[in-house]
Order: C-alpha cells, then structure tokens, then sequence
C-alpha cells in the first residue's frame, strides 16, 4: 500500500500534519505520531521489534503494541500494528497486509 493511500484512509488523520519524508510519515513520526522513541528502540532488543504491516517501515514495539491492543493474529501469525487506524485497514483485508510483513 502506498502511504497516500493508507493517509487517505486513515480514521485519525485530520489531526496529523504529514512532512515530505519518504514513507508519507506525520511530523511526530509514523502514520498517526504513535512511532517509538528512538531512545525507546534503542534500547529494545531486536526480538521486541517489528514492522507494520499496514504502515509499511513503521517500527513498532511489540511488548508495547500488546499492552494496547495494536494487534492481530491471522492465519497462525501476529501482526503488530503502529496505531488504531491500522486495525480497520488489516481487518479489511488481511491476506493483503499479512503478505507484506
């Protein structure tokens, strides 16, 4: 999915502002500002991290994303998810994201 797109989609946008970086990412990092720290991915080990599958490139911290819900399991496998407006573009259509993680 092309980052227009899923801004586009996105349920939570309108209080975003997003830059010109590669990625479509909003000016506090990430689809929607909810990006780790970079202090905070610093110090997680690599075991704890992953990419959202539907925000392309977007880290997530995966203890982190559990505590709040910003996951799904499909077909055997998790699927960590960098914010809220994430969940209803996976559920929409999983087979699409799961294939990019």
């Amino acid at each position: 999915m092309s980052p227009d797109i899923h801004l586009n989609n996105h349920p939570y946008e309108e209080n975003s502002i997003a830059d010109d970086r590669p990625g479509g990412n909003t000016a506090s990092g990430g689809c929607c500002g909810h990006t780790p720290k970079t202090e905070d991915l610093a110090e997680t080990s690599g075991d704890n991290l992953a990419a959202c599958p539907v925000m392309a490139g977007t880290p997530v911290i995966k203890c982190e994303a559990e505590e709040v819900g910003l996951y799904r399991d499909y077909q055997g496998q998790r699927y960590w998810l960098c914010c809220d407006g994430c969940g209803p573009l996976f559920d929409a259509d999983p087979d699409r994201y799961a294939a990019t993680a």
